[in-house]
């Protein structure tokens, strides 16, 4: 099972260096999430990225830069709904519904679906979706290896993702509450082996 990592919002004090040190230790891709981060700002956290790690970055906005840095995928969103001209790396999308993901897999190397647990991140961000629901997904083969469940996953709970035929888990306020601990580098790896 593979683990993407989704940035948090906002900037955070070395954050070029934990990415590479996430894309060390085994996290498959990290998703760059700023909404509110100009173009300017965007192209400096990547220049402060490895070169060698570019390839596994997808972003959620800036679309621009994935030619001047060769990044290796985009996330389409609200803000961002339209694949640029010309790209040719991973493409993903957010759904929140059986229906949407009916809809987009096809078009799209993989989805997250969510929330599948109760957000860390956003408050009052509940689950979706019940036991008997996504056992049924993935039963009608809803759920496949190309989504990847979003939402409230911790080393706690990643097993059950394993039952509903999740590809993967993409995970956001675990890793960065865990960031500057002394077990975080730990966590991380617990993570990606589990």
């Amino acid at each position: 099972m593979e683990i993407i990592v989704i940035t948090q919002p906002t900037f955070i004090s070395n954050e070029a260096a934990i990415i590479q040190q996430l894309l060390s230790l085994g996290v498959a891709r990290v998703h760059i999430r700023k909404p509110n981060m100009c173009i300017e700002s965007c192209r400096q956290l990547i220049k402060d990225i490895p070169a060698c790690f570019h390839a596994k970055l997808s972003l959620h906005d800036n679309f621009a830069l994935t030619r001047e840095f060769e990044i290796g995928g985009i996330h389409l969103n609200h803000r961002n709904p339209t694949i640029p001209k010309g790209f040719k790396g991973i493409i993903s999308k957010s759904c929140h519904s059986f229906q949407e993901v009916i809809e987009n897999k096809e078009t799209h190397n993989y989805l997250f679906l969510s929330p599948i647990f109760n957000s860390i991140s956003k408050q009052g961000y509940l689950s979706a979706f019940t036991h008997e629901s996504l056992t049924l997904a993935h039963k009608q083969q809803i759920i496949e290896t190309n989504v990847y469940a979003l939402g409230g996953v911790t080393l706690k709970n990643i097993h059950k993702l394993y039952n509903y035929g999740f590809g993967g888990a993409a995970i956001l306020g675990d890793i960065w509450e865990k960031v500057g601990t002394t077990d975080f580098e730990k966590h991380v790896i617990k993570l990606v082996t589990h």
